[in-house]
């Protein structure tokens, strides 16, 4: 689709690339700063890590902030969004019978987490079905309002899903939520650059995002965004310095989760420049293309498989899952990569099958037919 773009990327040419969605993949200009940044670190580690960091977290949180329409000291950066969310669900206070309300399209790794917490307080994780095809977003609210009720504390719901890559109607929900006085927690980390993110405008109480993904950050880079009034009821997941510090700044929330031991932060440091990049590229017009090569790729695909489409397409961005009759196990996972070197993920939920395709600007069409042609040999 952008030939010029797709110069920029560093993946191995040798490999059909159409898992963009799992770990996102760097441009070669961003990936560079990321490198300037360690080798500023090696340099003179006590400088950039005692006096100048602050300074640069700043500046990263100042443009991200832009970005995504919140206040610039309203975040702090995480890793991913997995470590993001502990230290939202290992805050709460969360007692015997209370229910967190979420669906059963979300990511494992936080179900895990959520689970883990509720064994700990008795609490309850209710998954509430989202049937497919999903077709309107009354009928995704309809279904999902039926979960709430007076025990009802906590609402947790994915922007865009992991699984099966329906944008859900989150403002709608945090709407609701506020309607019923629950805490409205919400993990977009395929969001941010795949659909436009207006934090003010949600107006969630929590939200996550991932950087590294469709931003196309160095690794390692997502934020949490908690509301002002919460700020002080979040732990930290590490005691640190920051904690009861000898030098407050005017933000505990800062004070007590930018600071947790050594690390290096150059991955964060490069967010400025990842936001430049996309700016300069005209993203918005590289994601809008890629989603309408989406649409055409999950019609094409879908009719060759014989199978229904999991929703209408206004709940798509740029990813799409399809359904399979092959048994997703690992195992078929790596043999389908060897044999036909295409890199896409083979996803169980639900107890059904699915491949999921993610396009970004380094994609084309002729990807969709190599895939097609691999699927079509699978099927004889």
């Amino acid at each position: 689709m952008f030939p010029e773009l797709k110069k920029l990327f560093m993946l191995d040419p040798d490999i059909t690339f159409l898992n963009h969605g799992s770990f996102g993949a760097c441009p070669k200009p961003i990936f560079d700063k990321y490198i300037q940044f360690q080798k500023q670190l090696e340099k003179e580690p006590v400088r950039l890590l005692a006096y100048d960091v602050f300074p640069l977290l700043e500046k990263s949180r100042d443009a991200l902030s832009k970005f995504i329409s919140c206040n610039k000291d309203d975040l702090i950066f995480s890793p991913n969004p997995s470590t993001a969310l502990n230290t939202v669900i290992k805050s709460l206070n969360l007692k015997e019978n209370d229910e967190i309300l979420t669906t059963n399209h979300e990511y494992g790794a936080l179900d895990r987490t959520w689970n883990f917490i509720c064994k700990k307080t008795g609490a309850k994780y209710i998954q509430q079905t989202i049937k497919l095809p999903l077709n309107s977003k009354e009928e995704f609210i309809n279904d999902f309002k039926k979960g709430i009720n007076e025990k009802t504390k906590i609402i947790f719901l994915s922007h865009i899903t992991s699984s099966t890559a329906l944008i859900f109607p989150v403002e709608e929900i945090c709407k609701l939520a506020k309607e019923n006085n629950i805490l409205c927690i919400i993990d977009g980390a395929h969001v941010p650059a795949h659909i436009k993110l207006n934090i003010k405008k949600l107006n969630p109480d929590i939200y996550v995002g991932a950087c590294h993904k469709w931003m196309c950050s160095p690794k390692g880079v997502s934020f949490l965004y908690v509301k002002k009034e919460l700020q002080k009821s979040i732990d930290p997941l590490v005691v640190s310095w920051g904690y009861e510090s000898d030098e407050p700044s005017h933000s505990q929330f800062l004070d007590y989760h930018q600071w947790q031991g050594t690390k290096d932060m150059s991955a964060y440091l490069t967010i400025p420049d990842t936001i430049q990049f996309l700016k300069h590229n005209n993203w918005r017009n590289v994601s809008k293309k890629c989603r309408e090569t989406n649409l055409w790729a999950r019609n094409e695909i879908n009719h060759l498989l014989n199978k229904e489409a999991l929703c209408d397409e206004k709940f798509l961005g740029q990813m799409s899952s399809i359904r399979i009759d092959q048994d997703a196990t690992i195992d078929y996972h790596i043999y389908f990569y060897k044999k036909y070197k295409i890199q896409l993920p083979f996803i169980k939920w639900n107890d059904q099958s699915f491949i999921r395709i993610s396009l970004q600007a380094y994609n084309s069409i002729e990807d969709i037919n190599i895939l097609m042609d691999a699927l079509k040999k699978e099927m004889h």
